[in-house]
């Protein structure tokens, strides 16, 4: 990787995710792309009485901590703010937030989701908004929230990154990329759709005007300036403020004809299109259609992801048994291929507990017997999430009538070369590993992209491409084990 220059511009990416946020600064040059992580905070949710929440004060302090951190380091040319999607915070007249913002992983969504789809039906849904079916979409959520007493005076609503930079620069809108898996966009203009709001019994007033990534929300306010240390003419910008969004803008993808999987606590795996797929066989196979940056769409789906195996270690740790990856993969590596498979999608597996008790039950509804050993729990998740990818790959492709050539793995998971190169196993397909650091990385890009520093999205991927460190896999090994494992989960699912 060339040495970046010290007249290169640094730009400060907060980043959060559902365990930890951190505060990253990039400096970005012509052949140059470096990450600098300076502050790192926990993500811990609470439970009160009424239900789980993002305890976002806590969050809000760890930025204002990072961006001093950063502001220590030097000149920030700009500031951009991503986090999960869905979540939300109301505002009251006043503009003051009304009660924590709840989790999406809280109980009280699902029968809310039920009470809406048997008010619209899952097609007319689909036909509008496009959206996989998750209980937790924000438009479930919001059925929930109508029957509580903050509801009434709720005059605004602001997802978690738009609450965000609307803290830091006193500006309100909704960044498009998040906005999307609102379920009240329409799928086919992106803009907000009055009709779904309305038959929903909504105000329109409730949700501000979209922004697109590349525009200048606003500069710190002065209160901000002062406890970070960095100068109140400095500007935060939009990004794709969906942390998938930022991601699949730094995959580092050269050739047409590419699938990507984010994989983090959510493995997203999915295409980038140029329109949405509407049809009933999208909606039947339950996948999503978001906005993108340039007016894509992220064709995908979303599976559980490495939160499975996040919940086994922290089960295994309450146990007082030893929980360090490195063993725990390698234990994977040695334990009997395909001695168990589970579909990672299973609401069981949805909420905070215990894992390997899940995976349990759920492995003896089935018919099949428990794992032999933390190992064993590992590679049934790991194997299971390789075969879910190849499961959702395949059938993105088929639907929106494309040919995939290359997976592109990016996010933390892509670190674990177990799953890369099942994955590629799975697949049968090439699978190009990293950046970890996507999200920060498409966040920081896009800040420099506002500058004129970089062009289009070929540009930004190539840079990428030219200057973070990739793994490569080829399939290996005895395809048509893959093939027989799938067939199971087949039957599983």
């Amino acid at each position: 990787m060339p040495a970046s220059s010290t007249n290169d511009p640094v730009f400060a990416a907060v980043d959060l995710g559902a365990t930890s946020g951190r505060v990253i600064t990039g400096r970005v040059g012509p052949e140059t792309l470096v990450l600098n992580e300076v502050h790192r905070f926990t993500n811990t949710p609470v439970e009160l009485p009424d239900g789980l929440h993002w305890d976002v004060l806590s969050l809000y302090q760890g930025i204002l901590d990072g961006l001093r951190s950063a502001a220590r380091l030097g000149p920030v040319a700009s500031v951009g703010v991503d986090t999960w999607a869905v979540d939300y915070g109301l505002l009251d007249s006043d503009g003051s937030l009304l009660g924590l913002p709840f989790h999406y992983r809280d109980a009280r969504n699902a029968p809310a989701a039920d009470e809406v789809l048997g008010r619209f039906g899952a097609e007319e849904l689909y036909g509008a908004n496009g959206l996989q079916h998750l209980p937790f979409n924000t438009l479930f959520q919001l059925a929930a929230h109508r029957s509580s007493a903050q509801w009434p005076t709720a005059r605004t609503l602001l997802l978690i990154p738009d609450l965000l930079v609307y803290w830091l620069t006193g500006s309100l809108g909704a960044e498009e990329t998040n906005a999307s898996t609102t379920g009240l966009l329409d799928a086919c203009t992106g803009r907000w759709s009055d009709t779904l709001i309305e038959r929903l019994g909504l105000e329109r007033s409730l949700f501000p005007a979209l922004r697109r990534p590349g525009e200048r929300a606003g500069v710190l306010l002065p209160h901000v300036a002062s406890y970070t240390g960095l100068p109140p003419d400095t500007p935060v910008t939009v990004v794709a403020s969906h942390d998938t969004a930022s991601a699949v803008v730094a995959v580092p993808a050269t050739e047409p004809g590419f699938a990507y999987v984010s994989c983090g606590t959510w493995s997203l795996a999915g295409l980038e299109l140029e329109a949405p797929v509407l049809s009933e066989e999208s909606r039947a196979a339950n996948f999503t259609n978001e906005r993108g940056v340039d007016g894509t769409v992220r064709y995908l789906r979303n599976i559980m992801g490495m939160w499975l195996l996040e919940e086994c270690r922290r089960a295994w740790e309450r146990d007082g048994a030893p929980t360090d990856l490195s063993g725990l993969l390698a234990d994977a590596a040695r334990s009997r291929p395909f001695a168990a498979v589970i579909d990672p999608d299973d609401p069981v597996f949805l909420a905070p507990g215990d894992m390997p008790s899940r995976i349990d039950a759920a492995l003896s509804r089935t018919g099949q017997p428990a794992p032999a050993g933390r190992g064993g729990y590992v590679r049934c998740v790991l194997e299971s999430l390789a075969l879910a990818h190849r499961r959702t790959l395949r059938e993105a492709a088929s639907l929106a009538g494309q040919e995939i050539r290359r997976v592109h793995l990016v996010g933390g998971g892509s670190r674990n070369e177990l799953l890369c190169q099942w994955t590629a196993d799975a697949t049968g397909l090439p699978v190009t590993a990293g950046p970890a650091e996507a999200t920060a990385l498409g966040n920081v890009l896009l800040q420099a992209r506002a500058r004129g520093l970089v062009g289009g999205l070929a540009d930004v991927r190539g840079l990428v491409a030219r200057t973070q460190g990739l793994r490569h896999y080829t399939p290996q090994g005895d395809s048509a084990a893959w093939d027989r494992a799938a067939d199971r989960l087949s039957v599983v699912v």
